[in-house]
């Protein structure tokens, strides 16, 4: 009986899979066999690697920068047609920068606009195998986060796009699914995770009481570029430990 988590002979791009909660997915479907593309913002993987935890092994690194609105597609045109697309990039601003409208339109550019430049680049490759779309959004999808208003409303944004999308694109073959994951340490959460009292604070509301990983996440996107989810279309997954629950 096959593996149906065996991603051997699949090709899998994940944007913004430099760091972070893309870095784990990225190295998740490399240990399952898939050959892996991630794309960062630095100009190369060497510069993440003196910055950033990041781990690169057997990955290739293309340098993408989603706020040029045109990169995409050009990346697009470039690369081999990916088999699944997961869409992991995104960015805060903090100290109350998203109520101010320069804070505003950047977070709504990365987060939430870039994943349609996404979507619409790679329509064509998915849809000529049957490919999957993922989009990494947040909890913050579904409830407040204040003094980040910007981050809130692309985060729901993007929930919804995937609803709207899986349903417009099921006739094309492709499933478009998302990941909604709780706190995970990475550098946007680390206003939180850094200091120990605000860790242990957020930590305490979880009722699995402890943080997230970037591992978990990968899980998540396995089981949903898999066949194991085979009838599964538009939904997110919430991955938080509990934190939504209350």
């Amino acid at each position: 009986m096959s593996d149906p988590l065996d991603f051997s002979g699949k090709r899998v791009l994940v944007i913004g899979g430099s760091s972070g909660i893309g870095n784990g997915i990225a190295q998740g479907f490399r240990a399952r066999g898939a050959d892996v593309t991630v794309t960062g913002t630095r100009p190369d993987a060497g510069d993440y690697l003196e910055a950033e935890d990041s781990d690169f092994r057997g990955l290739e690194f293309q340098h993408l920068d989603v706020s040029d609105r045109d990169r995409v597609a050009d990346l697009a045109s470039r690369l081999d047609p990916p088999d699944v697309l997961v869409c992991s990039q995104g960015i805060v601003r903090y100290k109350r920068a998203e109520f101010e409208r320069e804070g505003w339109d950047d977070v709504m550019d990365v987060n939430l606009n870039s994943l349609m430049d996404c979507a619409r680049a790679f329509h064509g490759a998915l849809a000529s195998d049957g490919g999957t779309l993922i989009v990494v959004s947040s909890v913050a999808a579904f409830k407040a986060t204040i003094g980040t208003p910007a981050y809130a409303a692309s985060k729901a944004g993007a929930a919804s796009l995937v609803k709207t999308l899986g349903e417009a694109w099921a006739r094309d073959g492709i499933r478009v699914n998302g990941i909604a994951p709780g706190l995970v340490p990475t550098k946007l959460t680390s206003v939180t995770t850094d200091h120990p009292e605000r860790r242990e604070a957020s930590i305490e509301r979880i009722p699995l009481r402890r943080m997230g990983t970037p591992e978990d996440m990968a899980g998540a996107a396995l089981f949903l570029a898999s066949p194991l989810s085979a009838y599964m279309t538009g939904q997110t997954l919430v991955v938080d430990g509990g934190l939504t629950l209350s």
